[in-house]
């Protein structure tokens, strides 16, 4: 088939756009009640477990997520997954309004779980979507515009919510409903593409890939995922509690903080594609983790209020490098009849570092205190990107040589 040689930017086209909406729904899952809490801690405070149950509203959708997002992407494998992003939808406005009129807080929590299983579908079947409908630059373009929604999808809705909650603490929630506009455009322009049915004594490889080749370096990439993510979650979890025993007010600097991570996050996500044509994928995650380690190294050196607003726009930059990554070569890794079934397992590594991250960094504190989390997290960070590194300089002098071969 000739090629077209000027192709349409992948952000024209309408599933692209369709699955990026999508995306900017996945980041106000967890965060966009946050700064309703207080409020909600008030309104129930008749109810002993109340201090308890509100703080365990903004993980409570995390842990659904990494529970069902692999069952979800066998059901993605299996029954397609329009269905299954259309039912995720449906849910998230469904389980994600009702805080705005259930009676009680546990009831809340149940809805905030069930929220997590919307999730699990809409990102399950995103992951899928990406790599069935776009491939090479488009799909690389795509994913790091999807975290680029996420950025700003989740700037503009937290912001937003900010304001309901001086309102009445159960206005974030209706929030959620801004999902049902969406859905119009995802019942019109995405379809399930066509199973190829197999030839009879043909092998069982899909896209010249057998399924023993990649479960290795994809259960890698994931284990890479969960321990990334787990670091980076450091900051929304642990941020707010390291400003207050520096002395700053722990919530407008928190707010700041985070406000500029993920406004950094998602100006980077947005030329994602260019450096990682320039990088190669090592020389991205180099780049990434590098970033993302200065910044955790700022953090550490005791560091005034700018520092430390700077070292937050470093480590959003440096994981909004790395990110995309995960995505991209996961989808060129597993075979067609297994994409769903990939990204479930993605998703879920996500939100399984999500998780884990406060578990596991809150006793280091105790022991270590928040300078030395963020100097270790630093070191880890600067070994990958050295590995990272050292695997990109391995790859141009391969690329060299081959080069200089060729022509002689």
């Amino acid at each position: 088939m000739e090629r077209n040689p000027f192709p349409r930017p992948v952000w024209r086209d309408p599933r692209a756009v369709a699955l990026l909406a999508a995306a900017s729904l996945t980041t106000m899952a967890n965060a966009t009640i946050s700064p309703a809490l207080p409020g909600i801690e008030r309104l129930f405070a008749d109810d002993p477990n109340a201090a308890m149950l509100t703080r365990l509203l903004v993980p409570a959708p995390s842990l659904s997520v990494a529970i069902f997002a692999p069952f979800a992407g066998l059901v993605a494998d299996r029954h397609g997954r329009r269905r299954l992003l259309l039912a995720g939808v449906v849910l998230f406005v469904l389980a994600g309004c009702a805080g705005t009129f259930l009676p009680d807080l546990p009831t809340i929590f149940a809805s905030r779980l069930a929220l997590g299983v919307a999730v699990a579908l809409i990102m399950t079947a995103q992951t899928a979507l990406i790599g069935d409908y776009f491939s090479g630059d488009d799909r690389n373009a795509l994913s790091g515009l999807q975290i680029s929604a996420r950025n700003f999808g989740g700037l503009v809705f937290i912001s937003l919510a900010g304001w309901l909650a001086m309102v009445s603490p159960r206005l974030p929630f209706a929030i959620y409903g801004v999902a049902a506009a969406l859905l119009p455009l995802m019942w019109k322009v995405v379809v399930d593409p066509p199973r190829a049915s197999p030839r009879p004594g043909a092998r069982q490889e899909d896209d010249g890939r057998g399924d023993s080749s990649w479960g290795l370096v994809f259960a890698s990439l994931v284990l890479l995922q969960a321990a990334t993510n787990m670091i980076f979650f450091i900051m929304p979890t642990q941020l707010s509690f390291f400003f207050e025993r520096a002395g700053h007010n722990g919530a407008a600097m928190t707010g700041s903080a985070l406000g500029i991570l993920t406004f950094s996050g998602g100006c980077f996500a947005l030329i994602y594609d260019r450096i990682r044509r320039a990088t190669g994928y090592a020389g991205i995650f180099a780049l990434g983790y590098g970033a993302t380690a200065a910044g955790f190294l700022l953090l550490s050196l005791h560091a005034t209020a700018p520092a430390s607003l700077v070292a937050s726009a470093s480590i959003g930059a440096g994981f909004a490098l790395v990110s995309p990554s995960f995505v991209t070569l996961a989808l060129n890794l597993a075979p067609l009849r297994r994409r769903g079934t990939a990204g479930g397992i993605l998703t879920a590594s996500v939100f399984v570092g999500q998780f884990c991250s406060p578990l596991l960094t809150t006793p280091f504190i105790a022991s270590y205190g928040y300078e030395g989390l963020f100097r270790n997290a630093a070191l880890l960070l600067a070994a990958m990107a050295a590995a990272a590194g050292s695997k990109s300089c391995w790859n141009r002098l391969r690329a060299s040589r081959g080069r200089a071969l060729s022509l002689e």
